[in-house]
């Protein structure tokens, strides 16, 4: 992925997640380009070959230049964050800017929701109304796979089958894989397609399986207001509730359930298996029971 896309869908990411405020954005706009035109001494950067070294003389040229302390620390917030952000949602998988205050600092990675909770979410929507039959479609998707909410607005009906509760999925890298869908998620599709046809009506079908009501393809900014909508409706924090979340909660989910991480790369599009470990921490009351069920002393 090059740079400029990149600061594009993390400032997106900034707006639908953090709702911060429009002057609060262009200030990580006009922070993340500086830093995208000292990266840029050969054209289109790829963040992919982004290394710490490069990071760190960023912030030595700042300090070079004479920068206040305050400005260079709000400017390291501004590329650490945006760091961050590629690597919990997949578009890498390191962050160059770890290091940057300490050895010791770690990766957040997002809380997964509980199995109660995830219901709450999925219960929360209003099947009496177009909207909520739709978002109720799109949260079965997402928790049914674990796709990326890039991979969900991309999703093209063509490549879904219902009948063999299917879904060919478009990963990171243009990489396909076919995924299952739960019997929950195959219902609540048949039931939004007819919505999804009033949402088309007469005019240019996208072909994409999320549309908005005006026919038009969802976008991932999109996606997370009505997670975070519905989220408030649940009764739960919606601050904390996000795509990614329910990506993270469904394999977490499954390693609880007893599934092997192999299945779960599989499942997630995950190109090392590392990274499916990262994001399939077990907790510490299931591996409480666990120990109990299965240790000679453990009872």
């Amino acid at each position: 992925m090059k740079l400029g896309l990149a600061i594009e869908e993390y400032l997106t990411s900034l707006i639908a997640e953090r709702g911060l405020a429009a002057n609060t954005v262009v200030a990580y706009r006009r922070d993340l380009t500086q830093y995208g035109e000292f990266l840029a001494t050969d054209g289109d950067v790829v963040i992919e070959d982004i290394e710490p070294a490069t990071v760190t003389a960023y912030v030595a040229m700042l300090r070079d230049l004479g920068a206040a302390e305050a400005t260079i620390g709000r400017k390291i917030a501004a590329i650490r964050g945006m760091h961050r952000f590629l690597a919990i949602e997949e578009y890498v998988e390191t962050d160059p800017t770890t290091l940057l205050d300490s050895p010791q600092r770690k990766l957040g990675i997002p809380k997964a929701l509980s199995v109660d909770q995830v219901v709450a979410l999925l219960d929360a929507v209003d099947l009496d109304q177009p909207l909520g039959v739709r978002n109720a479609a799109l949260l079965e998707f997402l928790y049914a796979t674990g796709a990326r909410v890039s991979e969900a607005t991309d999703l093209d009906q063509i490549a879904v089958d219902l009948d063999e509760a299917t879904a060919l999925v478009t990963g990171k890298g243009s990489k396909q894989r076919l995924v299952p869908l739960g019997g929950f998620a195959v219902a609540a599709l048949r039931r939004y397609y007819p919505v999804r046809q009033e949402f088309i009506g007469k005019g240019f079908d996208p072909g994409a399986v999320f549309v908005s009501v005006r026919g038009r393809r969802l976008t991932r900014q999109a996606v997370w207001q009505i997670i975070k909508k519905v989220a408030a409706t649940a009764g739960l924090d919606a601050a904390a509730v996000s795509p990614h979340v329910l990506r993270h909660s469904a394999a977490t989910h499954m390693v609880e359930g007893g599934a092997d991480l192999r299945s779960i790369q599989e499942l997630l599009g995950h190109a090392s298996i590392s990274t499916t470990q990262t994001y399939t921490r077990v907790s510490p009351q299931h591996l409480f029971e666990v120990y109990v069920t299965s240790h000679p002393r453990g009872r």
